[in-house]
């Protein structure tokens, strides 16, 4: 189970937690010395006390001599083989000895055991112990064992004497145990000083303890007074960056020094964006997830008319009038992450619409994360209305040039009926008037003709939609070309045209009138290729190039204006009326022409009809 300090703690600060940390890093090794400092005290003083033990039992071995028990019992009456007398024989030889030897260690006591007797011969002191002589041991004393195996025992238990550590001497004589000698101690002697060895290593680990606290205690103070300082000081640069974390010394220094580098930078990024949306000309704002403003340039705050430090934290709507419509790109791209490209917006402001290009985008961190979106402004309003001037202003040239041209036209019949007309007034010969009658119809036909392309082209008809085979159509149309010249006409087609939806007679007028001009732009011997191609899903493409005289640079401007005609018979309307087809289709025409090498013109035609849209 792991164990959360944080949850043991009341009080979470860090002086706290590296107090509580250190303590038990420090205690947690002192206790584990002071335990092994304890185990191996007590163990070091059984040893000394087994050391002692067997010592003494060394030197009653010594003093029974090579001899034995036999050599001590050699000097009783012959003949007596009394058990009880042998015993308090050889006690009245050793008793003496290990008195003597009990005296000079107070607490010890030592013996004899003679096998042979089965009996404790002696056991000093004496006088506490006189009462033992001559008894035998139990069959699972560890003295049996001693005596069996010949080796040396330390055993700690209740044996005659009572709770005792009793260390055992087996006597070899002639390579046979005869007996042992013990010399034993109580154990609540050695318990006793075990336990001031347990006290002197409690008292030192406490001591080690105390002393750790101190210093520890003492140095958290300090680290925690640093630490504070830091914390203070990012309290300060969270709402003023302009004040920085006084200085420290050593790492805690070097991470001060980096946190107020940090800030400085930050400082001075978000003093250059200042400067930068300050600058901008366009109105900026910028909302956070929940739609409430968090940044708006001065062009904002005069386009809306507000002042930013009082709808900074105010929802965007806030902005508007609560009966406003409105239609807010920013908005959009807040809840759904739509992005728009200058998008055209109405932007309600008092008692006038303003024209609004808008461009709003998702904003994130650098994490990925969406924090809010900002949008960008620029007021459309009077750019629009210079438009409508130039519009006009062209309309009204091109009414001119229209208006110029049509009288030009228009002028050279009339003059040529005038003259004719004055001539036959003076001339009364039948036959000149018959001569010169058709003439002046021709001009009339020529004023008709001129006044009919006029009206078509003024008064154009919406297209008749249907479906249209392209491959078809340019066939068609490429085979009443080739009636009206002997120019070569090829044609080339993608395999699987589809078919578009289209004004089919429309599309062969225009169709025709390409083939036509680009047959008369063409010497003897020249080429017209017709070609149809699908651009994309959405449209075909019909091209239409010769490799004729070409157009000069200074007036491929004006091929597609109405009265515009380098050919001497010309009324310029053909290519006028080509380009108001194809923009009635909504599609697009394009003209590329080099002098001596060719021209190039391509249609590109929907392959779904769509009606025009009209954006309020």
């Amino acid at each position: 189970m792991r164990l959360d300090l944080r949850r043991l703690l009341p009080v979470r600060t860090l002086r706290v937690r590296l107090l509580v940390t250190s303590l038990i890093v420090v205690a947690l090794p002192i206790a584990l010395v002071a335990l092994a400092l304890e185990q191996e005290g007590r163990q070091a003083l059984r040893s000394e006390k087994e050391a002692k033990l067997f010592a003494l039992a060394r030197v009653l071995d010594a003093e029974l001599g090579p001899g034995g028990y036999d050599a001590l019992l050699a000097d009783l009456p012959s003949g007596t083989s009394d058990r009880g007398e042998a015993i308090r024989h050889l006690n009245r030889k050793l008793a003496p000895f290990t008195d003597r030897i009990a005296d000079a260690a107070p607490g010890v006591g030592v013996g004899y055991y003679a096998r042979k007797l089965d009996a404790v011969v002696t056991y000093g002191p004496s006088r506490d112990h006189s009462n033992t002589v001559g008894l035998s041991i139990t069959p699972d004393h560890p003295g049996r064992i001693v005596m069996d195996t010949g080796e040396p025992l330390a055993a700690v238990g209740t044996l005659v004497r009572g709770p005792i550590l009793n260390a055992m001497w087996p006597i070899i004589r002639n390579g046979e145990a005869i007996g042992y000698i013990w010399s034993n101690e109580y154990s609540a002697a050695i318990e006793k000083q075990a336990s001031a060895i347990d006290f002197a290593a409690v008292v030192a680990g406490l001591g080690g303890l105390v002393v750790a606290f101190g210093i520890i205690s003492l140095l958290s103070r300090r680290l925690s007074r640093e630490v504070d300082v830091i914390v203070q000081g990012l309290a300060r640069l969270k709402h003023d960056l302009r004040r920085p974390i006084p200085p420290l010394r050593d790492e805690l220094g070097a991470i001060v020094e980096a946190i107020n580098a940090m800030a400085k930078a930050l400082l001075d990024a978000r003093s250059l964006n200042e400067n930068i949306l300050a600058s901008v000309a366009d109105a900026i704002v910028a909302v956070d997830p929940d739609g409430r403003i968090t940044a708006v340039n001065p062009a904002a705050e005069h386009l809306y008319g507000v002042v930013s430090t009082d709808v900074i934290g105010k929802t965007y709507r806030s902005l508007f009038a609560s009966d406003a419509r409105v239609d807010s790109v920013l908005l959009d791209t807040l809840a759904t992450g739509r992005v728009h490209a200058a998008t055209t917006i109405d932007l309600p402001r008092g008692d006038q619409t303003l024209r609004i290009n808008a461009t709003s985008s998702v904003l994130r961190d650098g994490d990925g994360k969406r924090i809010g979106a900002v949008v960008v402004l620029k007021d459309v309003s009077e750019r629009e209305r210079l438009m409508v001037q130039v519009m006009r202003a062209d309309r009204l040239a091109a009414l001119g040039e229209l208006t110029a041209g049509i009288a030009h036209e228009i002028r050279n019949p009339l003059t040529s009926i005038r003259g004719f007309i004055q001539y036959l007034d003076e001339c009364e010969s039948l036959e000149e008037w018959r001569a010169y009658g058709p003439l002046i119809i021709r001009q009339v036909d020529s004023l008709n003709r001129i006044v009919g392309e006029l009206l078509a082209f003024g008064r154009p008809h919406p297209p008749r939609i249907g479906t249209v085979d392209v491959r078809h159509l340019v066939e068609e149309m490429a085979f009443l070309a080739r009636g009206k010249s002997d120019a070569r006409i090829a044609l080339a087609f993608e395999p699987d045209l589809p078919t578009i939806e289209a004004d089919g007679e429309a599309l062969k007028q225009a169709l025709l009138n390409l083939i036509i001009n680009a047959i008369q732009a063409i010497p003897d011997g020249g080429t017209v290729t017709v070609s149809a191609r699908a651009a994309d899903d959405d449209h075909v493409v019909v091209t239409v190039k010769d490799d004729g005289v070409g157009v000069a640079p200074e007036n491929l401007d004006k091929v597609f204006d109405p009265f515009f005609s380098t050919k001497p018979s010309g009324t310029g309307l053909g290519l006028a009326m080509v380009h108001r087809i194809v923009d009635a289709h909504g599609g697009v025409i394009t003209l590329d022409s080099k002098p001596g090498v060719g021209t190039t013109i391509e249609m590109r035609l929907p392959i779904a009809h769509r009606e025009a849209e009209v954006t309020p």
